[in-house]
């Protein structure tokens, strides 16, 4: 009997041992079918950053969790160095799976090769792009296909100082162009100007031009010749030059560093209305808490409140060896829930049904959802930078007092050739 017993409990042994060998296999064999993916971003380097807290203990955890055979190694740079480390990393042959792009990136990348045309590679691409802003998916065109999705998005709307209006009897922010020119000589007559910004590139002008009825190109992106130097873009621009010369505009536009800053300028009542972006509402509170800054639409002329699309898209490399696991991270990304966790950390949703419930929790963002509706890119082009810098030269010379015209006919010749090549 006790041999018997012996026998069966050796049996019994090797059963179990065949059995957890079996499963130490399969663990094993799962373990060797883990896909890592490489995910670039210029979130924040900062630890501690509520972006990379957001990304680090909840996103990605939550993605590894529904896709457990999916891990993401998520690598952080500063914006700076993520663009130089882009283009490096496109020559060595050393890109990830996945960057978090500027969306002036996009065409410029995609145009060296760098970048999956993601409407041809994901069967679901047009679901994905009817979900989000038309202006945010847009700055991802570039001959043809789109290289890439929006992942965050933003825009500049109108900010006012209600006191400083009031101090010249207005009782509201100037809604139309013609407003904002009535407004002008009252506010001068108490030291104001009436509006004030930094620059005189694409950022700054393009919601004027195209809320004047103008357009820095075509369509198809591909000639400026007949649209920048057209009637209603000068005119736009004509404006900003004729409030500047009435000394309703401080000369911070034309880059004059030692003018008072837009932040400054309209927290304490220098400024009557600025144009700027969400970021805004907390620099305000910690640096001028007393402030109670208001929204309003960009003005409108003829062609309505346009603002321009600013944000970060979310593009797959050619160089990913891992490009099945990536576009699921796209998509997870672009998720219902991911948008609104990250919205949590003050990213702006590129999902209209996201920031409905977002306005909830965040109200000042109300503003910029509803401006989001009509706002457009920058000019998708790889050539982004060089066309930038010659509309805001061109513009710049004329608050310099070059004509209009004559500035606008010289940026268009120009930027043909930087479309073309």
């Amino acid at each position: 009997m006790r041999f018997r017993r012996y026998i069966v409990s050796v049996v019994v042994l090797a059963a179990l041992l065949a059995a957890a060998g079996s499963a130490l296999g399969a663990q094993s064999s799962a373990k060797a079918k883990v896909t890592t993916i490489t995910f670039w971003h210029a979130y924040a380097t900062n630890a501690a950053s509520p972006e990379l807290q957001q990304l680090t203990k909840i996103v990605i955890p939550r993605f590894e969790k529904l896709n457990p055979t999916i891990k993401v190694n998520q690598v952080p740079f500063d914006y700076g160095s993520l663009q130089q480390k882009l283009t490096t990393s496109v020559a060595g042959g050393t890109l990830p799976d996945v960057i978090r792009s500027d969306i002036a990136w996009v065409p410029e990348y995609a145009k060296l090769g760098a970048f999956v045309p993601l409407d041809t590679a994901m069967p679901d691409f047009k679901t994905l792009a009817k979900a989000v802003y038309t202006g945010s998916l847009a700055t991802n065109f570039y001959k043809g296909h789109y290289y890439g999705l929006p992942l965050d998005t933003n825009t500049r709307v109108e900010m006012y100082n209600t006191a400083a209006l009031a101090s010249a009897g207005i009782t509201s922010p100037p809604a139309t162009f013609a407003q904002l020119q009535a407004d002008a000589p009252a506010l001068k007559a108490k030291g104001i100007y009436a509006f004030a910004d930094s620059g005189t590139g694409g950022w700054n002008m393009l919601p004027w031009i195209w809320s004047g009825g103008g357009t820095l190109t075509n369509k198809t992106y591909t000639k400026a010749t007949g649209y920048l130097n057209g009637p209603k873009s000068v005119a736009a621009v004509q404006l900003l030059v004729n409030l500047y010369k009435a000394g309703a505009i401080p000369d911070l536009i034309t880059g004059n560093q030692g003018a008072l800053g837009t932040e400054d300028g309209l927290a304490q009542g220098k400024y009557a209305t600025i144009l700027d972006g969400p970021w805004m509402f907390p620099i305000f509170h910690q640096a001028y808490p007393g402030f109670h800054l208001q929204t309003a639409p960009v003005p409108a002329g003829p062609g309505g409140s346009v603002s321009v699309v600013g944000g970060e898209d979310i593009v797959v490399t050619q160089q990913s060896k891992n490009k099945a696991a990536a576009e699921q991270f796209v998509r997870f990304m672009l998720s219902p829930w991911a948008q609104l966790q990250m919205a949590h950390a003050g990213q702006m949703p590129v999902r209209p049904d996201v920031t409905k419930q977002l306005t909830k929790l965040i109200p000042y963002y109300s503003i910029f959802v509803k401006q989001l509706k009509t706002a457009r890119p920058r000019t998708p082009s790889p050539s982004w930078p060089q066309i930038d810098t010659v509309l805001g030269n061109a513009i710049a010379s004329a608050f310099k007092g070059e004509p209009v015209q004559q500035a606008l006919d010289g940026a268009a010749q120009q930027i043909d050739g930087l479309l073309a090549g």
